[in-house]
């Protein structure tokens, strides 16, 4: 176990869920999405306990390609207690047997899709969504964690500092952009309505943004793409006014935060998933560039708008905090510095 590179970020989840993984013990879990960010977290956090615990529990973890999979993560696909399972998530064979939890971490937020095809978006959240919920119904598995998104408020009023789960805002619906925000609100409707109709106990993980070790760094998240440009050792740059507002989770607290909804969360209630450590994306550049010795520049393309009030994306996560004692345990510099370490040390696949 010491050998791997994550060692310090694993001890650290299982030192702060250890009281939750008894109720794994022995147990069968399926896990779509499981090849992703949150998914390749949730296996080495998973893998990490049920050695540590000797929990002879099995995670079954469902993927397109097996084969790629290896490739991308040896030490996770390869490892006796992982069973991969050959599909797409909107129609894959059900394994057999029964099967204790489910979590559904499928469907990545991607911008380019999202924009591109947002059929091909909507279609993938909602009939995955609708199978992997069957599958758990027939499973006999009641426990089910839904990795949703904080897209489902829609555009966050400006007036709003930190938006709560209680908030009624929605995605514009006649905006084809809100395929995916819309698709996971269909997806938080149909756990409910499976919560009512089979007794399944369906737990709603509102996700915002987050960094670490799997994040990439050449898509559409900001703040990969600062580490990204830091780390060629050029300046960061910042492709709009830098005025919008986000907060980051670092990842091995988003794996607490996970393992401990499924475990402990109230099911049919939604719970944010994220940092309420609000930065503007300017000041998030400058704390990726004050990570680095170098201390790369920080370039920021427009100028604000005047009198326009900045956008903000930054959840309240009083009902986790209050609820079930969860929190932001690693600072935001720290969680750039380890992001960091980590690309340097493993190249990307």
């Amino acid at each position: 176990m010491s050998l791997n590179p994550l060692a310090s970020d694993l001890d650290h989840v299982l030192a702060h869920t250890r009281a939750i993984w008894e109720s794994l013990r022995g147990k069968r879990l399926f896990i779509t999405g499981g090849t992703g960010f949150f998914g390749c977290w949730l296996l080495e956090s998973f893998l990490w306990a049920n050695e540590a615990l000797d929990l002879q529990a099995e995670a079954h973890v469902l993927t397109r390609s097996p084969a790629n999979f290896r490739l991308k993560a040896p030490h996770l696909a390869d490892q006796p207690a992982v069973h991969l399972h050959e599909g797409d998530v909107r129609d894959f064979r059900f394994p057999l047997g029964k099967f204790d939890y489910v979590i559904h971490a499928a469907t990545e937020a991607s911008a380019k899709l999202n924009e591109e095809d947002g059929l091909a978006m909507l279609e993938t959240i909602v009939e995955g969504t609708r199978h992997v919920l069957e599958f758990a119904r027939q499973a006999g598995a009641r426990r089910f964690l839904l990795t949703s998104s904080g897209a489902i408020y829609g555009p966050q009023p400006t007036e709003i500092t930190h938006v709560p789960e209680t908030f009624m805002g929605a995605p514009d619906s006649l905006n084809p952009a809100s395929a995916y925000g819309e698709g996971k609100r269909i997806s938080e409707l149909l756990c409910v309505l499976y919560q009512k109709q089979h007794g399944l106990e369906p737990i709603i993980a509102r996700c915002f943004a987050f960094v670490g070790p799997y994040l990439p760094l050449g898509t559409h998240f900001a703040i990969g793409n600062f580490i990204r440009d830091a780390l060629s050792g050029g300046a960061i740059r910042i492709g709009g006014d830098g005025t919008p507002y986000r907060s980051y989770l670092y990842a091995a607290d988003l794996a607490i935060w996970l393992w401990t909804l499924l475990i402990a969360g109230t099911p049919g209630r939604p719970y944010n998933v994220g940092s309420d450590a609000d930065l503007t994306i300017a000041d998030l550049a400058r704390t990726v560039s004050e990570a680095f010795p170098h201390q790369p520049e920080v370039q920021i393309a427009k100028a604000p708008k005047p009198g326009a009030l900045p956008s903000r994306y930054v959840p309240s996560t009083g009902r986790a905090q209050d609820e079930l004692g969860l929190g932001t345990l690693i600072g935001l510099s720290e969680a750039i510095r380890r992001t960091a370490a980590w690309a340097q040390a493993i190249p990307a696949k």
